[in-house]
């Protein structure tokens, strides 16, 4: 079923704090997608965020109307589109709405993720973990690490989890978790991959086996840099003891080993219960970075490299204009997707890309405005347009073949349910206000 639905602004908030959607974004305010994530009952939740910032203005400054905010917004849609219900929190200080803080554990790069239970789970890094009601309530639990170097020092320990989770098929628990001193950084960066050994419960946090690592040997660690959650061989990840070889190394052995020196590792996938996609790419530059390399790496659970995802030209398909790091995978049927300026891509469990459909032509040109964000376990794409802010949902086929023939469709609808959203909420420079949702405060 293809659908349409908005990341909606709850009328409170917009209320509160008077938001201007004349404005331009270069005034200091703005609303950003972070992710979608689908339940197998057929819910979606969408993660997003508005911010707003003035200079000259106090922090705490007593007026909502002139305050500087960041909210995180949560919206559960059902199966059928409609929205269900809203949750916001404050990202960083007061929550003018009700004046408490927030109870997420919030960082960089959020994501989400349904755990096998039916439990929310938003993630960021450095290996924070909120679990959420999936009617969106309250907060079940929040492990953080607290870890806010180089801006907060020293460092005291807290009780961390993981920066990001996939589930595969079976329910097991694909995590990233980051490091200290990572390429030299003064700072914690995703650095290992690793499958829970359980369940993730607001009673109970799992022990993370890591099988892949990005840089082997991090600076600058101390004992306070161990974690006892994340282990390698049997014993606490930290220091010395980390997955070799790793990642940057399989990669430098193929020739210009320099150039994988300080890459990055994003969000991996799972094509199956002991199969991931492990995406990295070589570090950006300032002078521009189109044609630098990347892998897709496919990696079993024991951290033995078994192939790639072939067919992009690191130039002609390259990800790096516009930033496109983002993969999707439907691990029921074995396929990986990914979308960028030049095409979306589509590859079979093998890695052999099995659909490109190209953005140049008139067709699926407008496929550049959306960011990839998931598969729904039925295997559909879910699409988010960064600037009219609506969501897509991209019915799969069967066959990779037809992948075309469905995007196309998909596009075409899009603009008639676009329209019929525009009559129903009036939009104003599209953004979306819902004055009737619940909103939860978190």
């Amino acid at each position: 079923m293809i659908q349409t639905f908005p990341l909606a602004l709850p009328g409170t908030l917009v209320d509160t704090h008077r938001i201007d959607f004349t404005r331009l974004y270069s005034t200091g305010w703005g609303v950003v997608a972070h992710d979608v994530a689908a339940a197998p009952n057929g819910d979606v939740y969408a993660l997003y965020g508005v911010s707003r910032y003035t200079s000259g203005v106090a922090e705490g400054e007593p007026d909502p109307a002139r305050a500087n905010f960041a909210y995180v917004i949560i919206t559960r849609y059902s199966a059928q589109g409609e929205v269900l219900a809203s949750a916001v929190a404050g990202r960083s200080g007061r929550n003018y709405l009700d004046g408490t803080e927030s109870a997420l554990a919030t960082g960089s790069d959020m994501t989400l993720c349904v755990l096998p239970d039916g439990t929310l789970s938003l993630n960021a890094h450095p290996n924070s973990t909120t679990l959420i009601a999936s009617d969106l309530s309250r907060v079940l639990a929040a492990y953080s690490s607290d870890d806010g170097r180089p801006f907060r020092k020293p460092y005291v320990p807290g009780n961390p989890f993981a920066g990001s989770i996939s589930v595969t098929p079976s329910g097991r628990l694909l995590c990233v978790a980051s490091e200290y001193g990572v390429w030299n950084y003064g700072s914690a960066i995703p650095n290992l991959v690793g499958v829970a050994d359980g369940p993730l419960t607001p009673e109970h946090k799992p022990v993370i086996r890591a099988f892949a690592s990005i840089d082997p040997e991090p600076k600058h660690q101390g004992e306070v840099d161990v974690q006892p959650h994340v282990r390698h061989g049997g014993e606490p990840v930290g220091l010395t003891r980390r997955p070799r070889p790793s990642l940057s190394e399989l990669l430098a052995g193929e020739g210009y080993s320099w150039r994988w020196h300080g890459a990055r590792l994003k969000r991996p996938v799972p094509l199956a219960d002991d199969l991931f996609v492990l995406p990295v790419y070589a570090r950006t530059l300032r002078g521009g970075s189109r044609g630098l390399p990347f892998s897709y790496s496919l990696v079993d659970d024991q951290g033995a490299t078994v192939g790639r995802l072939d067919g992009m030209h690191p130039y002609r398909d390259s990800p790096f204009t516009g930033f496109c790091w983002n993969l999707a995978s439907d691990p029921h049927r074995g396929r990986a997707y990914h979308l960028n300026r030049y095409g979306l891509f589509a590859w079979n469990k093998a890695g052999e890309l099995r659909a490109r459909l190209d953005t140049g032509t008139k067709t699926h040109r407008p496929l550049t405005r959306f960011t990839l964000t998931a598969c729904t376990p039925s295997g559909d794409l879910l699409l988010v347009h960064q600037k009219q802010h609506l969501v897509l949902r991209v019915p799969a086929p069967d066959d990779l073949g037809d992948l075309a023939a469905s995007v196309e469709q998909a596009l075409g609808a899009y603009t008639k349910q676009r329209t019929a959203l525009k009559k129903q909420w009036t939009p104003e420079n599209w953004h979306w206000t819902d004055p009737s949702t619940p909103v939860h405060h978190l």
